[in-house]
């Protein structure tokens, strides 16, 4: 999310409703329960948790929502008498939660949809129109919230097959790997990881983590590059990553004849890992937004250190200009930086401090 607060974005959306322009169906079994699609904790948890079916693919905030009592499904009805939805950034990926929605609310349901005016919300509302008709509207909190009158036939049915399909998994980079929009680096080889890559040692192993894996670019390189890993786990924190990290996985081990054990995991890094490993390697994720937060990375890196075997060793790709040697010299004994290129820095660390 950009500057604006996470609440405001919220308390506009849920505005209407609030207001009473908008009004809450009456429950009637599982069925057709109303559905926030996105969704993020908040103030509104207290008053209407009970009445929406949750869906959020980011671990962190799927933690959060779980923590507040909101109820939390990977599953929902195909059909809803209200869907709201907090769009991404991302516009194919925001294209194909618009339609998402719209199908699900199709039979008279109500479409509801806020974002932040410097995120897209002009663009992202006269798309949601172009699917369902004329919208009505509000502001607040430097937000624009929208909804839709019931649905019916109105909705461009050709359209949102076409939008949905923009979620789907696809080949990029000349049909060298598979990914989906809204992935760190969707639509191509992220220049810091192929640098990473690049400074692989191949006595990496046996048990080694991709923390932040993403589409799998990073693991599908450990598989090619070191001989020595038997081991090899993804942590990622969205959800939609599986499956084409998953592709990617098993078209390299197959093509380069490996046996090795793989799992991924859907995990808040930032809370610790379940397992201990001799190598880890990471480009870790260093903001939420638009702004840098380096403590995302520094928080990798004690994750990292508390994983690792008293031997182990991290490997850790940055932009340059990020300050974590300070948190690396806290936690390891051994550093240096492998290699500075193009704005990014490669640092070994190695022996953890406990």
């Amino acid at each position: 999310m950009s500057a604006v607060d996470v609440e405001d974005v919220l308390d506009t959306l849920f505005l209407p409703l609030a207001q009473g322009q908008v009004a809450l169906p009456a429950r009637a079994g599982a069925a057709r329960d109303a559905v926030f699609l996105r969704a993020r904790t908040g103030a509104w948890v207290a008053r209407w948790r009970d009445a929406f079916a949750c869906v959020q693919t980011f671990k962190p905030f799927a933690d959060a929502l779980e923590r507040s009592g909101a109820r939390l499904v990977d599953v929902v009805s195909p059909s809803a008498p209200l869907v709201l939805l907090i769009p991404p950034r991302q516009r194919g990926e925001a294209r194909a939660l618009f339609a998402r929605a719209v199908r699900m609310a199709a039979d008279g349901g109500i479409v509801v949809a806020c974002q932040p005016n410097n995120e897209g919300a002009r663009s992202s509302m006269a798309d949601l129109a172009r699917l369902a008709g004329a919208l009505q509207g509000a502001s607040r909190h430097k937000c624009r919230v929208c909804w839709t009158a019931p649905l019916d036939a109105r909705v461009d049915a050709a359209l949102a097959a076409e939008w949905g399909a923009l979620d789907a998994t696809r080949p990029i980079a000349e049909g060298a790997w598979m990914s989906r929009p809204g992935l760190f680096a969707w639509d191509r080889v992220d220049a810091a990881s192929a640098l990473l890559a690049e400074h692989l040692p191949p006595t990496l192993g046996p048990r080694v983590a991709d923390l932040g894996a993403g589409y799998g670019y990073l693991a599908c390189e450990i598989v090619r590059r070191c001989e020595g890993v038997e081991v090899l786990d993804l942590y990622e924190a969205e959800a939609r990553a599986r499956e084409p990290a998953e592709a990617n996985l098993l078209a390299t081990l197959a093509a380069n004849r490996r046996a090795i054990a793989t799992a991924f995991l859907w995990h808040d890094v930032t809370r610790g890992l379940p397992r201990r490993y001799d190598a880890i390697v990471s480009n870790p994720p260093f903001h939420q937004g638009r702004a840098d937060e380096p403590a995302l990375g520094r928080a990798f890196i004690e994750a990292a250190a508390n994983a690792l075997e008293p031997h182990g060793v991290l490997l850790l790709v940055a932009n340059r200009h990020l300050p974590y040697e300070a948190t690396l010299a806290a936690r390891f004994r051994a550093l240096r930086t492998v290699v500075e290129r193009d704005g990014y820095k490669v640092i070994e660390a190695k022996e953890p401090r406990a």
